[in-house]
C-alpha cells in the first residue's frame, strides 16, 4: 500500500500536471492559493455526502473557473498512512464512494463538456474512469462465470463442444476454452512498479515485484479491487456515500473474527461465495474434458474467491493463533445472537448491524435496481433443478414448480425447528416432543424417497447448492421492499432467515481458518510473513510478559 502511495504521489503526480494537465488537489500537502478561491465561491464545500472527497471539488472549482494546478518537488516526508488492512479497505471504500459521488455531480459533468477532446479523456483515466474500469474488470469475471455455468447447465456448451470435434473447428473449441490465465487485478500495480523502474532501475524493480509477490501482494491488490467495487458500485445505486474514520494507528495487534465479518461480510464474502457456487456448478456439470482444462479456466476465478475471503485473515496479526481463534469464535457467536435494542450498537449486536447494513437503500430507483440485481440468484435453482436424478431429463415446468414447494416446505420447517415462545413448561415439553417427531419424520422420508425414487445423495448435495441461493434473493428483496414486507408482518420471519444466513456464511469462513489454527507453524509462518524479525521475536516477548507459555 504504501509504495502504491509512494508511486501515486511522485510519478502520478507529474504525469497529471504536465503534460495532461489534469492534476487536482488530492489532499493534505497540497496548497491553496487562498485569494483565488475566497473570491470564487470559497473552500468549504456545500454537501457533506456529495462533497465526501472535498479536496478533489477544490481542484474541480479551480479548473472550471480558468484556474491552474501545478505539481512542485519538495524534500520527500514520511505521514501517518493506514497500516492494517482493515483501515486500508475503509479508507479505499470512502474514496470510492467519494469517486461514486463524483460521477452523480454536476463538476464533473461541467469538466466532460468543457475539457477539449484529449483532455477530457486524461480527465477520466485519472478520477473516475479508474473506479470504472475496476469495475468492469469484476463485472466480466460474474459475465464470464455466469456464462460458462449458462453453457454448462443448459447443455448447449457440450452439444457445441461435441460438434466442434466432429468438426474439427478449432476456432469455436478455443472460443469454448476461453481462459482467464491471469488475474486482472494485478494490473493496478503497473504504476508502481513503473515508479520502481524508473526510480531504482528494471533489475532493483524486478528483485522488488518478487519479494512483494512472496509477500502475497496479489492477494492485498485483488482484495482491494473487490474493496473498489462494492462501494464504487453501491454509490452509483443508492447515492449516501458517507465519511469513515479510519483511525492513523501503529496496527500490530490481532483484529476480532466479528470486527472482520461486520466490515467484508456484504462487500466480499458475500460475493466471494457466491463465485465459489458458480465455480462448483461448472466443475460438477460443466463441459471440460480434463482436470487441467478446468484448473486453466478457473485457476484465476478460484483465486479471486479466495482472496475476498480469507486476506483479513491472511494479513491478520496472529489471526491463526489457536487461542485467539476460540475466544474469536465465541465473541462472534455472542454477537450474532445478541438481541439489539434502543442504544446498542452494531459493534454488540447482529441485529443493529444489520440494520445499519440497509441503511443506504433510500431511493425508490436504487431499489428497483437492486431488485433486478437480485434476480440474479434464481438462475441457480432454475439450472441445477432439470440436472437432478431425480428429474429423469424431463424438461417440464412442473419440476421447476416442485422445487418451489420443496422450499416453502424447507422454510416451513426452519419455522417449525426455530419456534421458541416463552409459555408454560408442558407448552415447551410439547413443542420439543413435535420438532424432535417432525425431524425423524422427515429423516424417514428421505430415507423412502432414496430407496422409492431416483433421488440420490448426490441430488441432495445439488439442492442445496440450488435453493441456498434462492433463499439468498428473496430475502434480499425483502429487505430493499423493507416497508411493504413490515405491512404483511412477515418482517420478524425475514430478520430469523437473515440470522441463519449470516450465521451459516460466518461458519463457512470461519471453519478452515479453525483448521489451519490446530497447526502450529502455520502463525508461526504467518507472523515471518507480516513483520520482519523484529516484530516476531516482539510477539513473542509479549506472549511471554503477558504471563501466557511460549505454546499458548
Amino acid at each position: 500500500m504504501s509504495n502504491q502511495e509512494g508511486s501515486f504521489v511522485t510519478l502520478g503526480q507529474r504525469v497529471l500536471a504536465r503534460p495532461l494537465k489534469v492534476r487536482m488537489h488530492y489532499g493534505h500537502p497540497d496548497v491553496f492559493d487562498r485569494v483565488f478561491h475566497i473570491t470564487r465561491g470559497g473552500i468549504s464545500k456545500a454537501s457533506q455526502i456529495i462533497n465526501i472527497s472535498e479536496d478533489i471539488y477544490a481542484g474541480f472549482n479551480s479548473t472550471l473557473r480558468q484556474g491552474n494546478i501545478t505539481h512542485h518537488e519538495y524534500v520527500q516526508v514520511g505521514k501517518g498512512r493506514d497500516v492494517g488492512l482493515n483501515q486500508i479497505a475503509m479508507f479505499e471504500g470512502k474514496v470510492a464512494a467519494g469517486n461514486g459521488e463524483q460521477v452523480l455531480s454536476r463538476d464533473v459533468y461541467r469538466l466532460g463538456q468543457l475539457f477539449d477532446f484529449f483532455r477530457m479523456l486524461s480527465f477520466y483515466v485519472t478520477s473516475v474512469g479508474f473506479y470504472v474500469c475496476t469495475m468492469m474488470t469484476v463485472l466480466t469475471v460474474y459475465a464470464f462465470l455466469y456464462g460458462k455455468a449458462y453453457l454448462a447447465l443448459s447443455g448447449i456448451g457440450a452439444q457445441l463442444e461435441s460438434r466442434a470435434q466432429i468438426t474439427s473447428n478449432a476456432a469455436l473449441q478455443s472460443a469454448l476454452e476461453t481462459q482467464f490465465l491471469f488475474q486482472i487485478g494485478i494490473f493496478t500495480a503497473i504504476p508502481m512498479i513503473m515508479g520502481f523502474i524508473l526510480e531504482q532501475g528494471p533489475l532493483k524493480a524486478v528483485v522488488n515485484f518478487v519479494t512483494m509477490q512472496l509477500q502475497l501482494a496479489s492477494i492485498f491488490f485483488t482484495f482491494s479491487l473487490g474493496t473498489r467495487t462494492h462501494y464504487f458500485g453501491r454509490t452509483l445505486l443508492h447515492g449516501g456515500a458517507k465519511y469513515r474514520a479510519t483511525g492513523r494507528g501503529f496496527v500490530v495487534e490481532h483484529i476480532k473474527f466479528a470486527e472482520i465479518y461486520r466490515l467484508f461480510a456484504r462487500s466480499h464474502f458475500v460475493k466471494g461465495l457466491e463465485i465459489v457456487i458458480l465455480l462448483l456448478i461448472y466443475m460438477v456439470y460443466g463441459y471440460e474434458d480434463s482436470t487441467v482444462g478446468y484448473i486453466l479456466m478457473s485457476f484465476s476465478s478460484w483465486f479471486l474467491a479466495i482472496s475476498w475471503l480469507y486476506a483479513p485473515f491472511i494479513f491478520n496479526p496472529s489471526g491463526f493463533e489457536w487461542q485467539k481463534t476460540v475466544e474469536d469464535f465465541g465473541d462472534w457467536t455472542n454477537w450474532l445472537l445478541y438481541k439489539g435494542g434502543v442504544g446498542v450498537k452494531g459493534e454488540e449486536s447482529w441485529e443493529t448491524w444489520w440494520d445499519e447494513e440497509q441503511s443506504h437503500m433510500q431511493t425508490l430507483r436504487g431499489k428497483f435496481l437492486e431488485t433486478l440485481l437480485s434476480l440474479r440468484f434464481l438462475f441457480f435453482q432454475y439450472g441445477v433443478v432439470y440436472r437432478l436424478h431425480a428429474a429423469d431429463s424431463s424438461t417440464s415446468l412442473r419440476v421447476y414448480g416442485v422445487s418451489w414447494v420443496v422450499l416453502i416446505a424447507i422454510v416451513l420447517l426452519f419455522k417449525i425447528f426455530t419456534f421458541s415462545q416463552k409459555t408454560s413448561v408442558n407448552f415447551q415439553m410439547f413443542l420439543r416432543l413435535f420438532q424432535g417427531t417432525v425431524f425423524v419424520l422427515l429423516l424417514a422420508a428421505l430415507a423412502l424417497l432414496i430407496v422409492l425414487t431416483a433421488l440420490s445423495f448426490g441430488d441432495i448435495f445439488a439442492s442445496l447448492l440450488a435453493l441456498i441461493p434462492t433463499g439468498w434473493a428473496i430475502l434480499s428483496i425483502a429487505i430493499t421492499w423493507k416497508p411493504v414486507v413490515k405491512r404483511l408482518w412477515l418482517w420478524k420471519s425475514i430478520r430469523t432467515i437473515a440470522r441463519f444466513y449470516d450465521a451459516a456464511m460466518g461458519m463457512v469462513v470461519f471453519f478452515p481458518i479453525a483448521i489451519l489454527s490446530w497447526f502450529p507453524f502455520v502463525s508461526t509462518f504467518q507472523n515471518r510473513l507480516l513483520f520482519n524479525q523484529a516484530f516476531s521475536r516482539g510477539l513473542e516477548i509479549s506472549q511471554i510478559l503477558s504471563g501466557k507459555p511460549a505454546d499458548a
